[in-house]
């Protein structure tokens, strides 16, 4: 008895997953819209129009996990990412892990992210490919953490030379507008001599980011209803603003209270309904 119900309990599970990805119609479309390429809206409330996907495999560079067909972007992200994996590979890294950038029309995910919608955010794994992978790797990657996440501290047995170079060079081109990553890979990254410290302003502590790097893209040309985020705070941010990120003794810690604030339903632009019809 108790195996049928828990049957049945998967198999509900199972009807609404599928049920939930049906009634997202950015997730069903399974190509990119025509159309002058555009990022439309803002990073986590927007759409890609001309939208292109990423070559699966590139000089420097695999897609992993290409199944889950979120491997879309606004052609200045593909040239960057491109462009990046180039440079990473000329200075010795074996290839670039690209995950998640978008689905083929941008869009909201039924889960998730709540950003990567406008084609010009893009997942970059902290692992590195010695040789090309096989196909059963590369849809079910091992992510490998460089935080050792009760400690708060750097994971020295996983973090590399290398890994300070893929920041440094991702951060230094121009059109980056961000790259988030855990606040002790941040912490790692200001505790380094460095010659020019100007591109460490880019790189932007935020939790969850401790197996991969998200780099964000400027809106680019052309683009005229992107909505572009703010500017990074000046300086190299590893002063007191990367301290308040660390945890605070027990003692010290407020009781939070939980509200049940309702979300605010997002309204997208409007080009985003020709997008979906085109």
């Amino acid at each position: 008895m108790k195996k049928t119900l828990f049957m049945l309990f998967l198999f509900a599970l199972f009807f609404l997953g599928i049920t939930m990805a049906l009634a997202n119609p950015w997730e069903r479309a399974g190509l990119p819209s025509n159309g002058q390429e555009q990022s439309i809206g803002s990073y986590a409330n927007g759409c890609l129009q001309g939208g292109e996907a990423m070559p699966l495999v590139g000089e420097g560079y695999q897609v992993i996990r290409p199944s889950r067909n979120r491997y879309y972007g606004h052609p200045d992200m593909i040239a960057y990412l491109t462009k990046l994996a180039g440079k990473t590979k000329g200075f010795g890294l074996d290839d670039l892990l690209i995950a998640d950038i978008s689905m083929p029309r941008g869009g909201n995910f039924t889960s998730g992210h709540s950003s990567h919608q406008t084609g010009l955010d893009a997942d970059i794994w902290l692992s590195f490919a010695p040789e090309r992978l096989k196909k059963s790797i590369v849809e079910k990657p091992t992510a490998i953490s460089m935080v050792d996440l009760k400690s708060y501290s750097l994971r020295r047995d996983n973090w590399l030379q290398e890994h300070a170079v893929l920041f440094q060079v991702a951060a230094s081109e121009p059109e980056v507008a961000r790259i988030f990553v855990h606040p002790v890979i941040k912490e790692t990254l200001c505790e380094m001599t460095w010659e020019d410290r100007t591109w460490l302003q880019k790189v932007r502590p935020w939790w969850g980011h401790h197996y991969h790097m998200h780099v964000r893209l400027r809106c680019p040309d052309g683009s005229a209803s992107c909505v572009d985020q703010a500017t990074p705070p000046q300086g190299d941010g590893c002063g007191s603003e990367l301290i308040s990120w660390r945890p605070k003794p027990k003692d010290e810690q407020k009781k939070v209270v939980k509200t049940t604030k309702k979300k605010r339903v997002k309204i997208k632009p409007e080009q985003c309904l020709v997008v979906l019809r085109q």
